[in-house]
């Protein structure tokens, strides 16, 4: 995008070696002065998918300084996923990169992600990472045909806003069973815990062809419904 600019950056990550990330930023960016959001990418995927690139360079755009990185299985070219442990222990090393970085210190800081990357950063946050928020792009509810296995007892433990996303086809997140998990932490918490639903959207918001939209229109979107709503935390 003519109006972004983006920074490479290497990661140590403790015994498992480093991670590749990239920080992108509006033109005129100056430390200190921005909000910043840090996403990771889904089990399926890495930080260079469509999807995560269109987030990433949409919501710099936007005027955010957004990250993107790898985790370690994925910057070592592996197809499964690494143990949560590591995981959380990698995202939590990109999260205290980015406040340190001399030429970043953003101004508050946002943490989420697709699918698996999203659940890890809200590990992060239940266990008391200091952020600002959580932005939640399909998150994991359950397991494939297992709406009965429910990954969210952790998320009462969170103190920050919540932002989910997801589909009305989502195969791990059955709508009726999100739509109550919401409802539920509303009520037991004081932050501000929201739902945006793009209807006839799989677990990658992808719409049926008979809808006639564009998978670039549905991420556009989405990157203006997140971008709003780190605004709106303010």
């Amino acid at each position: 995008m003519a109006n972004v600019e983006s920074t490479p950056l290497t990661i140590i990550v403790g015994s498992r070696g480093s991670v590749s990330a990239v920080a992108a930023y509006p033109r005129g960016f100056r430390r200190g002065q921005h909000d910043a959001v840090i996403l990771a990418h889904g089990a399926g995927n890495d930080m260079s998918s469509p999807f995560m690139c269109a987030f990433h360079e949409g919501l710099a755009a936007r005027g955010l300084l957004s990250v993107k990185f790898n985790f370690p299985y994925t910057e070592q070219h592996r197809r499964a996923p690494d143990p949560a442990p590591v995981l959380e222990a990698c995202y939590r090393r990109v999260v205290e990169a980015i406040r340190q970085h001399p030429r970043f210190a953003p101004r508050r800081l946002f943490i989420g992600g697709k699918s698996m990357g999203g659940r890890m950063a809200s590990h992060l946050a239940a266990a008391g990472e200091l952020v600002d928020g959580l932005v939640l792009l399909g998150y994991p509810l359950h397991p494939s045909g297992k709406p009965e296995q429910l990954r969210a007892a952790h998320l009462e433990r969170v103190k920050v806003p919540m932002l989910f996303l997801a589909g009305t086809r989502d195969a791990l997140s059955r709508l009726d069973l999100l739509r109550a998990t919401v409802d539920h932490l509303r009520s037991a918490s004081a932050a501000k815990i929201a739902l945006h639903i793009v209807e006839g959207g799989d677990h990658s918001f992808n719409l049926l062809k008979s809808m006639k939209r564009p998978d670039a229109e549905v991420r556009e979107e989405l990157v203006d419904v997140v971008a709003r709503w780190i605004a709106g935390c303010a």
